[in-house]
């Protein structure tokens, strides 16, 4: 029944702020409409997932944790060093992959992820 995601949306508190961070930290080229359209590249997967209220995995008070995966996680780490944006949390390796996080200009902890 279900083909896919159609998207991801949610309010921000100041939209120029959101809109230029998300353009220029992740290159998310935001259009005029105030959204982007990603289209699958081969390899990509897009899981959904639910965690219990308590888990620690993402702040108990944020109710969603976008998951970004990314080509090349050393490449995008340089490229946060170069424009002063730091890790939420250090580099972890696991079954799943590589992974890093950083926070959004309003507190979100963003999870970007090379598989």
């Amino acid at each position: 029944m279900i083909k896919g995601f159609g998207g991801i949306f949610w309010r921000t508190k100041n939209l120029d702020v959101i809109k230029k961070w998300y353009s220029e930290v992740l290159k998310i080229e935001i259009d005029n409409w105030n959204g982007t359209i990603i289209k699958s590249q081969p390899g990509n997967e897009t899981i959904f997932s639910f965690f219990t209220e308590d888990d620690s995995y993402f702040p108990r008070e944020q109710q969603v944790m976008l998951n970004f995966q990314v080509y090349d996680l050393n490449e995008t780490i340089n490229h946060l060093e170069q424009i002063g944006v730091p890790l939420a949390k250090e580099k972890e390796i696991g079954d799943y992959g590589k992974f890093i996080w950083i926070k959004d200009p309003e507190g979100r902890l963003i999870e970007l992820w090379e598989k």
